[in-house]
């Protein structure tokens, strides 16, 4: 290099040692307060990728995909009729799976009271199922028609399940005054009772009566005061007579 009067000078490097100690160490100290501020952002950084690429793999990939269903709680039911009615999609990734409508789906089924569907991961949805619970058979042609204590109809039996009360009804359903007057007396019935009772017939609201085993029938009437009901009947049993009416059960008649 050379100044303007034509003299050559060159650049030299001090050796570290010629660096007073007090420089040094105030140049290290601020090395280290820039790798101290730029360490939480690389961090932070490496955070963001590494959950942008769990969330790409759960979420975009069959990585996590559905390989299985599960299907427990089933008695009169098939799995797999629960399964073709989950109709849930293999390889999905499980954390996009629509749980509320494959529960949706199964419900539909009518042997289906309520359905919980989840996720176990790493790759099988569960589904348990609750099936309805039949408390009469209701004649239909030569068949019978099971319903449960709603009143739903859910599944059709060629022949009457074992101690179950045959369910004399017109037009059986949720929504029939018949059908909850008969379902409210069945379920007021003592064990002793119960076992005796072959078949409720309820033509009217308050005209309900049971036949029981040996011909013998009860007169209930209306579905008022069924416990109250249910607790004379019981203690009449053992009386002579074909016919207890309990219609009106603090005046009691038995013929």
């Amino acid at each position: 290099m050379t100044d303007g009067g034509g003299r050559n000078w060159r650049l030299v490097r001090a050796d570290t040692d010629a660096v007073p100690p007090s420089v040094r160490r105030f140049m290290a100290r601020a090395r280290q307060r820039r790798m101290r501020a730029a360490l939480p952002w690389a961090v932070a950084l490496g955070v963001v990728l590494v959950l942008g690429g769990l969330t790409w793999m759960v979420y975009a990939t069959s990585v996590l995909g559905v390989r299985a269903v599960r299907v427990v709680g089933t008695d009169t039911l098939e799995p797999s009729q629960v399964e073709d009615a989950a109709a849930v999609r293999m390889n999905e990734p499980l954390a996009r799976v629509d749980l509320d409508a494959i529960r949706g789906r199964v419900q539909a089924l009518p042997a289906v009271e309520r359905a919980i569907v989840s996720r176990s991961w790493p790759a099988t949805v569960e589904v348990q199922v609750v099936e309805r619970t039949a408390v009469a058979a209701v004649p239909v042609g030569q068949e019978f028609s099971l319903i449960d204590a709603a009143g739903v109809a859910f599944r059709t039996v060629a022949e009457r399940p074992s101690g179950m009360p045959v369910a004399n009804l017109a037009r059986p359903g949720p929504k029939d005054i018949n059908t909850r007057s008969a379902l409210v007396v069945l379920g007021s019935l003592t064990d002793e009772l119960r076992e005796q009772v072959l078949s409720i017939s309820v033509p009217a609201p308050a005209q309900v009566e049971l036949g029981l085993r040996k011909g013998r029938k009860i007169i209930w009437g209306d579905e008022t005061q069924s416990e109250t009901k249910a607790q004379v009947a019981t203690a009449l049993l053992k009386r002579e007579g074909d016919t207890i009416d309990v219609s009106a059960p603090t005046v009691v008649t038995i013929r």
